[in-house]
């Protein structure tokens, strides 16, 4: 699980910062998570292929989060995209998307699906045999999602010195990795935990932003791997929360602490600040394990 972190900060695009917009690469897929203004210069900049992003999501419609779309549907025509891509959203953004394509006279040579989403509880939108995702109903100034990306359990991993020695035929080997037993010959039961090891931990990531505090997150993400919560601001604005509908970095630390999740990555930080190392010092006296998002910034999780 790869996460590349395109766009990190609040409101409005500058020259030395870019809005919301990351890349999660996990089992296979490589998902596009929001998409702010300068999402695609900022795919170029890190040499991630256009063509490999088949599954968009968006939290919400307010333009430092989705302003970025249009112009990477666009690009995608230019470059003769042959394959489907799928739009996770609010209901809206079906509408706002054609309408601009429409009077631009600007059609997509690919197939463009829309899925939009109004449910306040959690729900299943993507599920194949390797990956499932998850909205987190979240609350903000408007109708607002995070996601959660959860990889389904592997299968287990053989033994190969101790099956051979037992003999075993490599046509059992497909049923002993998806956990079953084999019966020999001679009648012997071998037992699937004897010939075989667990498979990797599951891995899982959240991503939460835009939010204000919000303590119904926490079920959704409990004992999560990674989890990415907006900190628009710091403990000296923290009156500016409620009307704003964001969080603090205290904030984000405190849910990341009842949640019991492995990792904290703070970002969506406000322009206003100059240093973003003071998130994390506020953010530590509550929870240790954080990282700071910052454009361009990788993370091998």
């Amino acid at each position: 699980m790869k996460l590349t972190i395109l766009g990190c900060y609040a409101a409005t695009p500058r020259s030395i910062t870019n809005p919301t917009s990351q890349v999660l690469e996990i089992n296979g897929h490589m998902f596009l998570i929001d998409c702010g203004e300068g999402t695609q210069v900022q795919l170029r900049k890190k040499k991630i292929k256009f063509a490999k992003i088949n599954h968009i999501f968006i939290s919400h419609l307010h333009g430092d989060h989705f302003y970025g779309l249009i112009g990477l549907i666009s690009t995608f025509m230019l470059l003769n995209r042959q394959h489907d891509l799928h739009v996770y959203g609010p209901k809206g953004i079906k509408e706002v998307i054609l309408l601009q394509l429409r009077l631009s006279k600007s059609y997509t040579g690919y197939a463009l699906y829309f899925h939009e989403l109004e449910s306040t509880e959690s729900e299943v939108v993507f599920e194949d045999e390797r990956v499932v995702v998850r909205t987190i109903p979240l609350e903000h100034r408007v109708y607002t999602n995070g996601y959660l990306f959860n990889e389904k359990p592997g299968a287990r991993k053989l033994n190969i010195g101790l099956i051979e020695d037992l003999g075993i035929d490599r046509c059992y080997y497909q049923k002993l990795k998806n956990g079953g037993d084999v019966i020999l010959d001679d009648g012997t039961v071998v037992r699937n935990e004897t010939v075989t090891y667990n498979p990797e931990p599951i891995k899982s990531y959240a991503f939460c932003s835009d939010t204000v505090y919000n303590e119904s997150v926490i079920p959704i993400i409990k004992d999560v791997s990674v989890l990415y919560h907006e900190s628009t601001f710091l403990d000296s604005e923290s009156h500016l929360t409620e009307r704003t509908k964001h969080s603090t970095a205290k904030e984000a630390a405190l849910i990341a602490s009842k949640a019991n999740v492995g990792k904290l990555i703070l970002g969506h930080y406000s322009t206003r600040y100059d240093n973003i190392d003071n998130f994390r010092k506020e953010a530590s006296t509550i929870f240790h394990t954080i990282e700071l998002a910052e454009d361009g910034k990788e993370f091998d999780l």
